[in-house]
């Protein structure tokens, strides 16, 4: 059967994925579906760089604000949940166009990725729960190391949740859990349109620090403090992205605002090259160097008539 056609357009933290993605969605008749691990979740806002309510109202977003903060959310369900939602594009003949810089997120969908390697055993996780409560971490960990050695070497003892389902999967289904980071090979269900955007090196790093600084100057510590507020604590996923994790230290006084702010902007641009070191290993990507872009119009214009000429190819 002939496999459907989706555009993805990924690239490093601030590099402008968003706005490229609206045009190219509008032009092509297409919407977005993101893949960015912090913009899943509801009243993260500021710190997740969402696409305002404006760029929303200009063509339809999904899996934007749709998961409370306070309830796990996987890569698993990602997958599950971004699929259907394409499916449903596709019935409405709609282009997808995934948008997003969370590396796993994307494989989930362009490769061969099955995340159910074993059922849940519930009795099981609240045993290991007790274990880790009564002595610790580090006993999870020895358990791990036993089990699958190399999950243990992947997973930080103080990483309970991790560990608990790495231990569930080894024990219940007989193998390790698979280190889904080096899944580049196996292609998927969908006939990928890759693009790539990115930029010289110093320049993007400015633009991370002026995002940081525009972030700060909006609110974002009267958002994380919000979130505190609703119970949210530095254990929950949801808080351990950059500018909340950062942004917690401050609000309980560990240091100043200005070695927050400090620490936000280091942690941004390393996981910027996490990135790049991650989308370098995509096949068949086209990149788009936005270093000297003069006209965001030309250079959007040129990323649509590549897409469009590969959306006639057979």
């Amino acid at each position: 059967m002939k496999k459907g056609k989706i555009v993805v357009i990924i690239g490093p933290t601030a590099v402008g994925k968003t706005k490229y993605a609206i045009h190219v969605a509008q032009k092509l008749d297409g919407e977005i579906l993101s893949a960015d691990s912090m913009q899943v979740y509801r009243h993260m806002n500021i710190g997740s760089a969402k696409p305002t309510e404006e760029e929303m109202a200009m063509v339809r977003h999904h899996l934007i604000g749709e998961v409370d903060p306070q309830d796990e959310w996987t890569a698993a369900e990602y997958q599950k949940e971004a699929k259907r939602r394409i499916d449903q594009m596709f019935l409405r003949g709609k282009l997808p166009i995934i948008c997003g810089g969370t590396g796993l997120y994307v494989n989930s969908l362009i490769y061969d990725m099955d995340f159910s390697t074993a059922k849940e055993d519930e009795s099981l996780r609240k045993e290991l729960q007790l274990l880790a409560d009564s002595i610790g971490g580090q006993a999870l960990h020895e358990r791990l190391k036993k089990v699958d050695p190399t999950a243990a070497e992947r997973i930080h003892p103080n990483n309970i949740k991790k560990m608990i389902r790495a231990i569930e999967v080894a024990e219940t289904a007989g193998k390790g859990i698979p280190a889904f980071d080096g899944v580049f090979e196996k292609e998927g269900d969908y006939d990928c349109i890759m693009i790539g955007l990115n930029m010289n090196r110093q320049v993007l790093y400015n633009r991370i620090e002026q995002r940081v600084d525009a972030m700060i100057e909006a609110g974002l510590a009267d958002e994380v403090r919000m979130l505190l507020g609703q119970g949210l604590t530095e254990d929950d996923n949801s808080m351990k992205g950059i500018g909340y994790k950062e942004l917690i230290g401050f609000l309980k006084s560990e240091y100043s605002l200005e070695e927050a702010v400090k620490r936000i902007k280091q942690n941004s641009r390393n996981y910027a090259k996490r990135q790049m070191t991650w989308f370098r290993r995509y096949k068949n990507i086209k990149w788009f160097d936005l270093t000297d872009v003069v006209s965001f119009e030309k250079s959007a214009e040129d990323i649509t008539a590549y897409i469009r000429e590969k959306l006639v190819e057979s």
